[in-house]
C-alpha cells in the first residue's frame, strides 16, 4: 500500500499529544504512560531517547535511519525480527511481522529495511489493548498516542485510503 498526496497532508497532523522537544523528558513522559502500559516506539531516535530515560519499549519500529541519513539501530536486548518496508509504503509483510511481535513476549525490536515511518499506523491497528505508541514529529517533539477504538478505526481508515 503507497502514500498518496492527500494522505501525506494528513499525516502531518500528530495522531495523539505532542511534547515539544524541549519539553521531552522522562516525567512528561511517564505522565502518559501507566505502569502497566504496553509501550510501542517507532523511529531511532524515539526508541533510543525511552531506552536511555530508563523506558524499555515492549515494541520497538526502527530502520537505521534519523532524518534520512544512516545511524545504528539503537542498541537493545530485545528479541529482533526483520522486515521489508519501502519508503512512503505499509508492506503487508511489515504488518504480518508487527503481529508476530505483538504475539511474543516483550521486549521486541523489528529492525526495518526500508523506511518506518509509516508503521505508526499498523502499530496502531493491532496494537494491545493498554498500548502507548510514541513516535516523533520531525523538528517538533513526540507524540504520544493512547490507543482506544477511536485511534484504532482512525488509523484504520489512514490504511484503507492508501493506494
Amino acid at each position: 500500500m503507497k502514500l498518496n498526496t492527500k494522505l501525506r497532508e494528513q499525516l502531518k497532523i500528530p495522531l495523539g499529544v505532542l511534547v515539544e522537544e524541549k519539553h521531552t523528558t522522562k516525567e512528561n513522559i511517564l505522565g502518559h504512560i501507566s505502569e502497566s502500559s504496553y509501550v510501542i516506539t517507532v523511529g531511532d531516535a524515539t526508541t533510543e531517547k525511552m531506552l536511555n530515560f530508563g523506558i524499555v519499549p515492549s515494541l520497538q519500529i526502527v530502520d537505521g535511519l534519523e532524518k534520512r541519513s544512516k545511524r545504528q539501530p539503537p542498541k537493545s536486548n530485545a528479541t529482533k525480527m526483520h522486515c521489508h518496508n519501502p519508503p512512503a509504503q505499509i508492506t503487508e509483510e511489515s504488518i504480518r511481522t508487527i503481529k508476530q511481535a505483538y504475539a511474543s513476549a516483550p521486549p521486541t525490536q523489528i529492525l526495518v529495511t526500508g523506511e518506518e515511518d509509516l508503521l505508526v499506523i499498523p502499530a496502531c491497528i493491532y496494537a494491545p489493548d493498554n498500548s502507548v505508541v510514541l513516535y516523533g514529529q520531525p523538528n517538533e517533539g513526540l507524540v504520544i498516542v493512547q490507543v482506544t477504538n477511536e485511534i484504532r478505526n482512525k488509523t484504520k481508515k489512514l490504511l484503507q485510503s492508501m493506494e
